[in-house]
């Protein structure tokens, strides 16, 4: 038997796809449906690490979360990891299988990649009872439908009914509904079931005159109005403006437990990736996490972090041409602490020797960590579990780097000198134990009377943003009318709103 299905999409990137999926998700694992998530392709630079050593997009490992089950390549089979503006790595069912031009890609890979992308959806949904799907972008972008295979290709293939998903915070919600739906064909106009309004403020009442309207215009119900809300602050895909950003700027920071706070200074290198690293810096009390692209913001940081980058030799070089290499090395010898993960480690190390990547060949690095970086064409993706300061650590890998540690003390699977340290694990500050430890030695070493929370739980957290997400879904959205969507799918008989897809 077959599972239900729903496919989330959106008027535009970043209407909240992501949140609305995962909030859909965590409403429906409370009502005691096993369900998971999926997304086609997702194009990212903030990628996750499967048990089984397969990488996939963060924004699915974190509605697998709200599942409440493992993630797994099947539910993302495709991702793109871009390296510039115009290619980017290609991800397929977790494993890198080459770089490709956005040209390349649409003009006949990616529709090729539609069989396996629905065959990946019918495993989930012979599994699970719901698969709650999550478009990309509009699936009104008319230049790309022939090749579309995460919005209406997917939709039409597996039959899926579509929500479309419309952010009134940036205003013209109305029009972007009705103009999504007339700029589809009819075959795909068949599927899309409604409208969900994300990001309201004020009384609902004043908006249901124009919700009345819209239903008129286009036969189709909205089917819930979810109110705005502060420092969500899940994963998502689109960088750093979309995610971690609008986290740390909209979050409280609460107050320290001791006399002071902790500032640290993440250094916004091109093509950052898995910056949600800091996260768990940000959720402590009293320790304020900001970016900076200058190196005078360094002045006043207690903590600088030098985070993941998919162009190591393009970061190292951006650092240079700002003035924040050498910040960082007058910070180095000065004992003031660093951190360097991934990328942002190899960069701090003596040399680089990249046939990979940039196809640089060697290139030195700013040489405040006794490390040399040698580029593999095999990428390393793995789950390791280790032990610094006292206490357990849990993190992922994803790199092409191999580092040659040739000095300092062992730190995870990289090295410590002074106050600088570097590792190649992603999400080692998510646990508590090892973070705390961490911050109390960044404290000591910055002078500051700052004393970690003895009980924040990272993971505690993340499950009460999780619930605040299905808590918005059951209390704003017609929750009847959405399983009646996942169970029977799209209501029979929507009208055609011209004027359609262009021929």
């Amino acid at each position: 038997m077959t599972g239900g299905g729903l496919l989330v999409a959106g008027t535009t990137s970043d209407a909240g796809k992501s949140v609305v999926t995962a909030g859909i998700c965590r409403w429906l694992v409370r009502q005691g449906v096993k369900v998971a998530p999926f997304k086609a392709q997702n194009m990212s630079l903030n990628s996750f690490v499967t048990r089984e050593g397969a990488e996939i997009g963060r924004a699915q490992a974190m509605q697998a979360q709200a599942c409440r089950v493992e993630p797994t390549a099947l539910m993302n089979p495709v991702l793109l990891k871009p390296g510039g503006e115009q290619s980017s790595q290609v991800v397929l069912l977790g494993k890198p299988v080459g770089e490709l031009s956005a040209r390349g890609y649409h003009g006949g890979r990616q529709q090729r990649l539609l069989g396996t992308v629905l065959d990946c959806l019918a495993e989930l949904r012979g599994t699970y009872d719901a698969v709650i799907c999550e478009g990309a972008g509009s699936p009104a972008e008319i230049n790309l439908r022939r090749t579309d295979i995460v919005n209406m290709g997917v939709a039409r293939g597996a039959r899926l009914p579509v929500l479309v998903v419309g952010d009134i915070d940036r205003g013209g919600v109305f029009a972007s509904f009705f103009g999504t739906v007339a700029l589809l064909s009819r075959e795909d106009q068949e599927l899309v079931a409604g409208f969900l309004v994300n990001k309201f403020r004020g009384d609902v009442s004043l908006l249901e005159p124009g919700l009345d309207m819209l239903n008129g215009l286009t036969g189709r119900w909205t089917y819930g109005v979810l109110p705005y809300r502060h420092g969500l602050g899940i994963d998502e895909e689109d960088g750093l403006r979309v995610s971690l950003r609008g986290a740390v700027r909209e979050s409280d920071v609460a107050p320290p437990v001791g006399e002071d706070v902790l500032r640290v200074a993440v250094c916004a290198v091109p093509l950052m990736s898995n910056f949600t690293d800091v996260d768990a810096l940000a959720a402590e009390p009293g320790v304020v996490v900001r970016f900076v692209d200058r190196p005078e913001e360094l002045a006043d940081a207690d903590l600088v972090v030098v985070p993941g980058t998919r162009g190591t030799v393009r970061a190292l070089e951006w650092l240079r041409e700002r003035g924040l290499g050498e910040a960082l090395v007058r910070r180095a010898r000065e004992g003031r602490p660093v951190l360097g993960i991934c990328g942002g480690f190899q960069v701090l190390g003596e040399r680089i020797e990249d046939e990979v990547e940039s196809r640089r060949g060697q290139v030195d690095g700013l040489g405040v960590l006794p490390v040399r970086v040698r580029f593999a064409r095999e990428k390393t993706l793995t789950r390791p579990v280790g032990e610094a300061l006292g206490q357990r650590v849990d993190g992922y890998e994803i790199h092409h780097g191999v580092a040659s540690v040739e000095g300092g003390d062992p730190f995870l699977d990289g090295c410590r000198v002074g106050q600088t340290w570097g590792t190649h694990w992603h999400g080692s500050l998510e646990s508590d134990g090892f973070r705390r430890a961490f911050l109390r030695e960044v404290a000591a070493a910055a002078g500051r009377r700052f004393t970690p929370a003895p009980d924040t739980s990272f993971a505690a957290l993340r499950e009460e943003q999780l619930d605040r997400l299905g808590d918005l879904i059951e209390q704003h959205a017609d929750t009847d009318a959405l399983w009646r969507l996942i169970e029977s799918g799209a209501p029979p008989g929507l009208p055609f709103i011209p004027p359609g897809a262009p021929a």
